[in-house]
């Protein structure tokens, strides 16, 4: 990994936000979080993160929908993308996948699995 260590983290439930940020914090990554839907495109406008996490089920709007707006947004639309979901039927991974994810990742999900797609997301970005 380079010095692009950013993620953001959007994400409403407490509990997955501390066990992500405590696994990729460990790792090196700096971690920053937004909590709804309402504002997430501009939060990651603002921090132009290298690799984002998303929630598909927030409040006031669904992941899909901003990750459609991030992909038509050409300054975003080569952001490596984690779509996160505790709904993993394949209709779901499907819709992810055409919108523009790069990762569909179900909950529950293992640290280990989360580490390492995070770091292949960031390893895909540094050699695109």
């Amino acid at each position: 990994m380079t010095d692009r260590q950013r993620v953001l983290l959007i994400e409403d439930e407490p509990n997955i936000i501390e066990a992500i940020r405590f696994v990729l914090s460990r790792d090196g990554w700096q971690v920053a979080t937004h909590p709804e839907g309402r504002g997430a495109v501009e939060a990651v406008r603002d921090r132009m993160p290298d690799v984002l996490i998303l929630d598909v089920m927030l409040p006031d709007r669904s992941g899909y929908d901003i990750l459609a707006d991030l992909r038509a947004d050409e300054a975003l639309r080569d952001l490596p993308i984690m779509v996160l979901t505790a709904r993993g039927q394949s209709k779901e991974r499907e819709m992810a996948l055409e919108i523009g994810a790069d990762v569909f990742m179900t909950k529950p999900f293992s640290n280990a699995e989360m580490l390492e797609a995070v770091r292949a997301l960031a390893h895909r970005r540094d050699t695109a």
